[in-house]
């Protein structure tokens, strides 16, 4: 079954990052990494619980300061295949910070919002640098969720030259 089949709509961006693959899927799969650049503009991770290995869990916190105070975003799933260097996918759902999924209308999503989305995840190597191609699929190619990493992956860039060297 392909993305397509299963999910309606999805994000897909390209990017390529003056960076090693390896470099790369650091950002990825270590959550230490991951916490540096993960999420929009004035967004912080301040838990990135991420067990990966198939079947294994990760359970997120964006976090933003607002003038009401701190708003926390969570976001729970599992991932789903791992090929270090090379691919890495995972499901993620809208949750509160034990991991157990919220409806996303219940949320103020639209209603037929998947409740379970699919991050895949294709590294490829151009002499040194790296092509990534990152696919959300469910979530809306013209939604705030497509501006959201966008705005990661301008982050990641900037925290890739700053691990350099």
């Amino acid at each position: 079954m392909s993305e397509q089949a299963t999910f309606k709509d999805a994000v897909v961006i390209e990017r390529i990052f003056e960076a090693s693959v390896e470099l790369v899927w650091q950002m990825w799969a270590d959550p230490n990494h991951f916490k540096h650049w993960y999420g929009p503009h004035g967004f912080t991770v301040p838990v990135a619980n991420m067990d990966v290995q198939v079947g294994g869990q990760r359970l997120i916190c964006m976090e933003m300061q607002t003038p009401n105070g701190s708003q926390k975003m969570w976001t729970v799933g599992e991932f789903v295949e791992i090929v270090p260097n090379v691919r890495l996918v995972y499901t993620e759902s809208i949750s509160d910070e034990n991991g157990n999924v919220l409806s996303p209308t219940a949320q103020g999503m639209p209603e037929g919002t998947p409740a379970t989305t699919r991050v895949t995840v294709v590294l490829e190597d151009l002499d040194g640098r790296t092509k990534m191609t990152m696919t959300h699929a469910g979530v809306p190619a013209d939604s705030g969720g497509a501006g959201g990493w966008r705005q990661a992956f301008e982050k990641l860039a900037v925290y890739l030259e700053s691990n350099l060297g």
